[in-house]
């Protein structure tokens, strides 16, 4: 080749000639190989597997390939680091969508002591002639600074007995003591001053409902 028809082929005067596109491709692997070489441990590649024939694959990209040089080589390319850029965000999403651990409320273990002791007693106002009833409630061995407590239930509340909207019931309830409940009329409760009060004698441990 002239020195003329060498330029117009792209090439610089004295540079030998134009190097092929095979024998370029050769020398680029040959380059990704040496930085591979350099910057890889194959013992930690987690992609590498050594097959029965002696030659190596890749797991990521499912590429074969003839000795680790070409697998190096292959590591560089373009096609591998775009598949592990695909894992890195897949691994990634993962992540983020694993449930948080909720963390397990432990209920407080507390002893059972059985049902408490009451009375009930019937009374009547003697100028009004208006009947009440008074609750008496025994919680003997109730932690101090505990209070037991009270309510009323209707009937359609309640899953035990046929529902009669005839009666409602007065519950009460203390910690570690079983919840006692009264079956009583479901009749209007006074709550004017004087006539419904409740009252816990901590020294007494005695709950009054009236």
């Amino acid at each position: 080749m002239s020195f003329i028809s060498a330029r117009e082929h792209g090439s610089r005067p004295g540079s030998g000639g134009v190097a092929s596109a095979s024998q370029a491709n050769i020398d680029r692997r040959e380059r990704l190989k040496q930085l591979a070489m350099e910057t890889i441990d194959l013992n930690k590649d987690p992609y590498i597997m050594r097959n029965h024939l002696g030659s190596y694959e890749c797991r990521l990209c499912l590429t074969l390939h003839t000795n680790e040089g070409s697998y190096l080589a292959h590591t560089q390319g373009k096609r591998h680091q775009e598949n592990l850029a695909r894992r890195a965000a897949k691994d990634k999403k993962a992540k983020e969508v694993v449930a948080p651990i909720k963390e397990t409320i432990k209920p407080k273990k507390t002893i059972k002591l059985g049902r408490p002791g009451y009375r009930v007693t019937k009374q009547q106002d003697p100028e009004t002639g208006q009947h009440s009833l008074l609750f008496e409630v025994e919680y003997p061995n109730l932690e101090e600074g505990v209070q037991p407590r009270h309510r009323f239930m209707s009937a359609y509340e309640q899953k035990v007995e046929p529902q009669n909207d005839s009666y409602q019931y007065l519950l009460f309830a203390g910690e570690q003591y079983e919840t006692i409940s009264f079956k009583i009329p479901n009749r209007p409760i006074d709550r004017q001053e004087g006539k419904f009060a409740t009252n816990w004698d901590p020294s007494r441990k005695t709950f009054t409902l009236q």
